[in-house]
This record gives structure tokens, sequence and C-alpha cells, in this order.
């Protein structure tokens, strides 16, 4: 039996999550060192899946296994963490940690989790499109199985009236597994804890749905194995799962008899095997993803998109609830300033998203203060202005890393609108950029943008002018020549990738090798069809129909263009990404 190194390391946020590490028994000198990630079931820990180290019987491996936030010998609250992005973003944190300490590329990564891991894997999976070699699910927690009628939405309405509370688990251990001595150790371990936090239980059910409707979006090679007599999970949802997932290759076992302790089940051998032999051949292959550079014009998002724009049979039932909805939403504009705004402006405009980060209800009375509140609140508003607080915090760590080489910060922003996120990223700053370049498409946006500027007392270091952000001779012919470029919000607006690749092309002639380039994704909204059915866009009125952009898709043209994705951001709702790149040597 291999033993393990106890060992921690610090998330985004400081916490130290402790982790084992079991180093390999037979590397090859001279060869990539590859690893099994495992991921343990919600009210566990590491040491529960540790068996798993020697039963894969993969002695070329290096193995680690964390105990997540509030589980085992990690710190916090027994069953709580702050939300579940939080606990995916703790995987991508987990994952630069193995790469910095141990030299273990991403690359050469395979990934083994059970349960509310394996919904926290595919999560991460999903939201942070990492080049892993392979994945396995062992019963997925995509939805628990709470016998109580409307447990779920009476959870949401005492979590608005108490805050988070936790909630016990009613499953008892010979429910989990057929395995003796394995009920046994569950009721005697000390550090197993039974209640899990409403905030955590109600972020897996909706990150498990999202990942569920959108698993298209996963093209890593996926294992799933679903037990066929659980009595914690639903089989449903993962079945959907599997046939959504858009990985080329991918396997489903459904194993007769088994409890919801997939791994830990009495006759787990033959599926362990299946997942040795799934790792193995997938290490054997060379790592490869389909090209998505083409998505735009073939695949489930174009086909969301024309959708989304084909009209709705007149009076028929949708239709008309799309009309009376754009009806209300008129009425609105007469009392709300920022309804009215989107409907002058466009709500994908630059005056509109100022609107949105300032985050001021205005209204020409007390319901219309009431309505813009209701408005500036909806998930996707949220939604960007945590994409600011993002964009502001990669910006701040772009221009340290320049400092840190002795580089000057020359930045550009090809599609500013105001520029507020820009301008705002530099309070604390020091030294500021030598320069910042703002452009913009829109003549108000240049004037406003401008003022703006001042305002700030920025006018030695920053100018805005007119710019077509999609000219890419324009954009190569830049000067200064940029360290720091970014682009925001914009390529979320234009379907057409040739367009966003010709315009990160000429952003990578424009920028210095070595800089780096900041830019967003939005590869899911769970609005799609209210803004493509009711709200209209800067080009003169017409719908705002967005077609999504999966993260890998977005990560793709940036790399086609001569950029290395260096890290991501994404908000608790998986709706918004926004990614730091480098530019290739």
């Amino acid at each position: 039996m291999r033993e393990a190194q106890e060992l921690t390391f610090t998330t985004h946020d400081g916490v130290e999550l402790f982790y084992r590490h079991w180093p390999a028994v037979e590397a090859t000198a001279g060869e990539p060192r590859q690893a099994v990630l495992l991921f343990h079931r919600g009210h566990e820990h590491s040491g529960r899946i540790a068996h798993l180290v020697d039963e894969l019987d993969l002695p070329g491996f290096e193995f680690f296994a964390w105990d997540a936030r509030g589980h085992g010998q990690s710190p916090g609250e027994r069953g709580d963490s702050p939300s579940f992005a939080t606990s995916a973003r703790d995987v991508q944190t987990f994952c630069d940690h193995i790469g910095a300490a141990h030299q273990i590329d991403e690359q050469n990564i395979a990934v083994v989790a059970q349960s509310v891991g394996a919904v926290i894997a595919s999560t991460w999976v999903h939201d942070y499109a990492p080049r892993i070699r392979s994945l396995v699910l062992a019963s997925p927690a995509f939805k628990v199985k709470l016998y109580v009628p409307f447990a779920r939405p009476g959870l949401a309405l005492m979590r608005k009236f108490r805050g988070n509370f936790f909630v016990n688990s009613y499953v008892k251990a010979r429910f989990l597994s057929h395995d003796p001595e394995r009920v046994a150790s569950y009721d005697s371990d000390p550090l197993i804890t039974k209640a899990i936090s409403v905030n955590v239980l109600l972020g897996l059910y909706e990150a498990a749905d999202r990942v569920v409707a959108d698993a298209q979006a996963i093209q890593v090679p996926t294992q799933l194995l679903i037990s066929g007599s659980d009595f914690v999970v639903h089989r449903k949802p993962q079945e959907q799962f599997f046939e959504r997932l858009g990985s080329l290759h991918k396997e489903k076992h459904i194993l007769p008899g088994f409890f919801h302790d997939t791994l830990g089940e009495k006759n787990r051998a033959p599926a362990i095997a299946s997942a040795r032999r799934f790792i193995l051949q997938n290490f054997a292959r060379p790592l490869e993803r389909p090209s998505l550079l083409d998505a735009d014009r073939l695949g489930v998002t174009c086909a969301e998109a024309e959708t989304l724009a084909t009209p709705l049979p007149h009076n028929s039932l949708r239709d008309l609830y799309w009309r009376m909805t754009r009806a209300s939403m008129r009425f609105g504009s007469k009392l709300s300033a920022g309804v009215k705004l989107g409907f002058d402006t466009g709500f994908d405009s630059g005056s509109t998203l100022d609107y949105v980060y300032r985050n001021r209800p205005t209204g020409t009375s007390a319901l219309g203060k009431m309505i813009d509140q209701n408005y500036l609140n909806s998930i996707g508003w949220r939604g960007i202005r945590q994409r600011k607080v993002h964009v502001e915090e990669l910006l701040r760590l772009a221009m340290a890393e320049l400092r840190a080489q002795d580089r000057e910060v020359r930045i550009v922003d090809i599609a500013a609108g105001h520029g507020r996120y820009i301008l705002e990223a530099l309070q604390g700053v020091s030294p500021l950029p030598e320069s910042i370049l703002l452009r913009d498409y829109s003549d108000i946006n240049v004037r406003d943008g401008s003022a703006l500027i001042l305002e700030k007392g920025l006018g030695d270091i920053a100018r805005f002018v007119k710019g077509d952000a999609f000219d890419r001779q324009d954009l190569a012919a830049l000067e200064p020549k940029p360290t720091l470029a970014v682009v925001s919000g914009l390529y979320e607006l234009f379907a057409d990738n040739q367009m966003v690749g010709g315009s990160l092309a000429g952003l990578a002639e424009a920028v210095e090798p070595g800089g780096f380039l900041v830019y967003t994704g939005q590869p899911w909204h769970p609005q799609l069809e209210l803004i493509a059915r009711a709200l209209t866009s800067h080009r003169a009125g017409q719908a705002w129909v967005m077609r999504r952009r999966t993260q890998a898709e977005m990560d793709q043209l940036v790399e086609a263009a001569g950029f290395r994705k260096i890290t991501l951001r994404v908000d608790e709702w998986g709706i918004f990404s926004v990614s730091l790149a480098q530019r290739v040597q």
C-alpha cells in the first residue's frame, strides 16, 4: 500500500485546505509526470477514497485527494462553503497548485469524482474548460432525492427569512454500500459530518441544473458510472447529462444493484477496472479536442441562436406572452430611468452598461425607483457587475506582472464603452500606467468616456478615440504598442467567429510578445429568450439575439490568434467569464 503525504494548499481567499499526496512508485525517467485527482462525496473526506489509490493499480501515476472546505481536516464550518462557485474555483486553484508545487501539467491530469464531488468537478470542467485527459464521474448528485414534497422551494423560502442554516442527511450508511466494513467505518468516522448548509445544497441544485442542461459544452473524455439501486440521487439527470455531453469519447456504465457509494460498494472491482481502463486509454492517445472555430455555423449554440431569432407563430401562447412582456417593459420605461435608457440606446450599449455599473435606482416616482431597482437586480445585470469586478482584478494582476518584469504598462481597450472598469481598476495602483488608449465605435461613448477620464484626473496618461474593434489592420497598427489589451463585453454581442478571430489576430499583431490580454465570455445565460424576445440592441433597435460561446470555444479563438490562457474568473451563476492570456513569444 502506498503511503500518503499530508499537505495543504492556499485558496484564492487565503484558506489552507488539506490534501493527501501519494507519489508515483514506478515513474519513468524523462517522461512527464501524470496524476489522478480524487474528489470525495458530500459529508466525507479524502480518507474515505484513499482505497482507490491501490485499487486503481496505476503505480506510474501520482494521486491527490483533498478535503473540501468544511470537510475532514480542512477548515470552515462543517458542511459549508461560501458558495458552490467557490468550491469549483477551489478545484482550479488545487490544479494550479499541483502544477506549481508538483510540476504536473494540467494536460497530464485525470479526475475521478463521486456524488457531490462529481458535481463540483463537472461544474469546474464546464466553466473553466481545463485541458485534462479524462473525467470519471461516479453517481454524480445532479438531483438529490429529498423525498419531502416541495422541499427545494421550501428550503429556498426558509433561507430568505432565516439566512443560511444547516440540514442533516437522512441517509443511513446501510443504504450507501453493501460492504459491511464500509458501513461500519462510515458510522464510526469522527471526520464525517452529517450536516450540509442550505447555501451549499441549493447551490448544488442550481449548478447541477445548469451543467446538465449545457453538458454539450464539456469536451473532456468522460466516463459515467451510474449506481442501479441508488437511494440518494435520481438517475434521470445523469442519463440526460450523458446524452448531452459534447465529448467525442464518452462511456456510460449502469451498475445493477449498486447503492450510492459506487466506488465503495462491496463488488466494486468491475467499476474500478472500467475506470482504470478509461484513464489509461486516454493517456495512451494524444490529447485532442474537436475544433470549435466554426461553432458559429454548426452546432448547438448556432441552432439555439437561430431558434431565438425565429419569430413565434402569431398569436400563439408564447407570442402573446412575450408581446405582453414587451408592453410591460415599455410601460416601465416611462417610470424607470434604466429601462428607458435601454430602449433609447440599446440594452447592450455602453451607456446602459455604465448605468448598470453605477447601480443607483432612478425613476420618476417611488414606483419608478422600485421598477428600476428590480431591473438592476436582474441576474444578468448582477452578473455584469461581477464581471466588472473580475475584469478589474485581472487588470491589476496583469499590471503587477508587467511591473515585476520591469516592463512598461501600456493599456488599450478596443471597445471600452465609457471605460469605467479600466479607470476604476487604477485605484490604488502605483505607479500608474505609462499610457491608456480607450476606443469605441460610438460617438456618445467617446464623449462620455473622455469626460470620465477628466473626472478621474487621468488626462495626462489616458485618451479616448473613435475606432472599429473589428478592423484588423487598424488594430495591428496601434501606437504605442500595447503590453496589455482588453476586450470586455464585445465578442459576446457578435455571433460571427471570423469577425472575432480577425479582431483577436489584429490585437496579437499589436501586443508585444509576453504582453497580456484580458477577455470576457458568456458561456451561459438563464435569460436568453427574455433578452431575444423583449430587449433591443444598440443596432438600430434590432432584437438582441445572442449566441453563446462555450469557454472552450472562446479559448480556442484566443489560442488561434497567438495567446495562451493563464487564468480565469467566473461569477457564481456561471454566466460571465473573464480570462487572462499571454501573447506567445
